[in-house]
């Protein structure tokens, strides 16, 4: 059912019947919150299938589902094929649009991508059911990002949202932002626009001041708001905004908001409720719903977002929610958690002699490696910069666009000095898809279809081995993760569908000579 508290007094844009417009919602809780709060690897393509159909049911704008980030750590982490994950999700939600986010141009890689390459991205995004894009310009480059939303839309995807990303600096401003909206607006390609804030730097001071010129700029397009729990504002911030006129609030679900995700639906209809202000939601349905993810995260022993203390230190380095829990999981791996302080503070010196680039992927992961780097070179009595990752250097020089700020001389200075450097800065041709086709079929003695032969330009070759020899992904439900359907025919398949049967402790198989004996140890670990 669809929920609507009806209120006459409160100030929001009507219908041409004089009844006022429910706020509408978009569910991030399948990749943005899966990024924030699980370093983007939590969810399996089983897991998102088997809540699919439940959002479905919720009347929701539409799901934010994936990125390229969120699609190459299905491959790297659970040996998943990409495109099968947007078809599986695509037949259990024929109702509400999937959307997928993109930076402009890049995808998967941290380098550039051609025109080729982003053109194929978007088509087999399209082709596998993604009917949305929105669109994240990371400098907020207003011809970048129509020439993505132009080729989106001749790729086949049917709703282009743009956005300006919110960020805090001495070079950042609201006409700007109102500025860009504008030309947004005006585009053909683009249908609706909105404001990323992806540091969660967003006060319920500042929604009054930027969103009523945003709104103004907008015009007749419908008006989106993306914020995040990091500095623990959005909650409250997103009435206020609704209250301004915003027509679209992001939102998570269940264990999968709070935290340095999104306000939950549950508290933040309630909280509607109490102002009078109508939302369009089925509550039942998202009640169900999480309650898939709440057993999706006690299965997996993944924690479940929490309501955030509000810290203005947030507002300092800047990292965004997403970067956040990418970041723990990297200092994790590399056993250096405690280490996480000096990186955050460092981020915000990176940021400043960068010229302020705004926190959002890739500059983010660019400003965070390089914090990283500097943090290291401090411990080993070294000085800041002694090493500059290609991904840094390729933004001093240009190649992702310029910065609103001016980038520190010594920075400038060290950049130059770079062998690397001049490396870099050739200039690389572009091949055409045909170019591209000929060359992996020669690599592979094969012609390789467009999904795989994406994949295999981006991602790394064992990767892409491992995902296609794992066959499909396995279907989940609260009882266990059941097989993959593939035919096991080979010792590592076996091992690799023993490890998907729940609560086995001991497995033995003979094949004619050959016999493999599988313990599970009290850690879950396998001998």
């Amino acid at each position: 059912m669809t929920t609507l508290v009806p209120d006459p007094t409160a100030a929001r844009p009507t219908t041409a019947a004089g009844r006022r417009k429910p706020i509408r919602l978009v569910d991030t809780s399948l990749r943005d919150g899966n990024q924030s709060l699980w370093g983007a690897t939590g969810l399996t393509t089983g897991m998102v299938e088997a809540v699919g159909p439940l959002l479905d049911q919720v009347g929701y704008e539409a799901i934010d589902f994936t990125s390229s980030t969120n699609l190459s750590m299905g491959v790297k982490w659970h040996n998943e094929n990409p495109w099968e994950r947007i078809s599986r999700m695509r037949a259990v939600m024929p109702n509400t649009p999937l959307s997928a986010i993109t930076t402009g141009m890049r995808f998967m890689s941290w380098e550039k991508a051609s025109e080729t390459v982003m053109r194929m991205a978007l088509r087999l995004m399209a082709h596998h059911g993604l009917r949305r894009l929105q669109i994240a310009e990371p400098m907020n480059d207003v011809e970048s990002l129509l020439r993505v939303a132009q080729w989106a839309k001749e790729e086949g995807i049917e709703q282009i949202v743009a956005a300006v990303t919110f960020t805090e600096s001495p070079v950042h401003t609201d006409e700007s932002y109102s500025r860009n909206i504008k030309a947004y607006t005006a585009s053909s390609y683009v249908d609706s626009v909105y404001v990323k804030d992806p540091g969660g730097l967003l006060t319920v001071e500042r929604t009054r001041q930027l969103i009523p010129g945003v709104r103004d700029a907008a015009g007749e397009k419908t008006l989106e708001l993306h914020s995040h729990c990091t500095t623990g504002a959005a909650s409250h911030l997103y009435l206020v905004a609704a209250e301004l006129g915003v027509d679209v609030l992001h939102t998570g679900l269940g264990p999968l908001s709070n935290g340095t995700a999104q306000p939950g639906l549950e508290n933040l209809v309630g909280n509607l409720d109490a102002l009078g202000i109508p939302v369009q939601a089925d509550r039942d349905a998202a009640a169900a719903a999480a309650d898939i993810l709440y057993s999706i995260a006690k299965s997996q022993n993944l924690p479940a977002g929490a309501p955030t203390e509000y810290d203005l230190s947030f507002h300092v380095h800047q990292v965004p929610g997403g970067m956040m829990g990418t970041l723990k999981r990297q200092l994790g791996e590399l056993r250096m958690l405690e280490q996480l302080p000096a990186v955050i503070e460092e981020t915000g010196r990176v940021r400043a002699d960068l010229g302020y680039p705004i926190m959002v992927t890739p500059f983010s992961q660019f400003v965070g490696s390089q914090a990283l780097m500097n943090v290291l070179a401090a411990q080993s009595g070294q000085e800041r910069y002694s090493r500059i990752p290609d991904e840094v250097v390729r933004f001093v020089l240009g190649h992702f666009g310029t910065p609103e700020g001016e980038i520190a001389p010594e920075v400038l200075e060290k950049v130059s000095a770079l062998p690397r450097a001049r490396e870099l800065d050739k200039k690389v041709p572009e091949p055409t898809l045909a170019e591209l086709h000929e060359e992996y079929a020669r690599r592979f003695g094969r012609q390789l279809p467009e999904e795989e032969l994406l994949l295999r330009m981006v991602l790394p070759q064992d990767q892409v081995d491992s995902m296609l020899a794992a066959g499909p992904a396995p279907r989940w439900s609260p009882a266990g993760t059941t097989r993959r359907s593939a035919p096991v025919t080979t010792i590592t398949e076996f091992i690799r569908a023993a490890h998907e049967l729940p609560r086995w402790k001991y497995l033995a198989v003979n094949r004619g000579t050959e016999r493999v004996e599988l313990r599970r140890n009290t850690t879950g670990g396998t001998e």
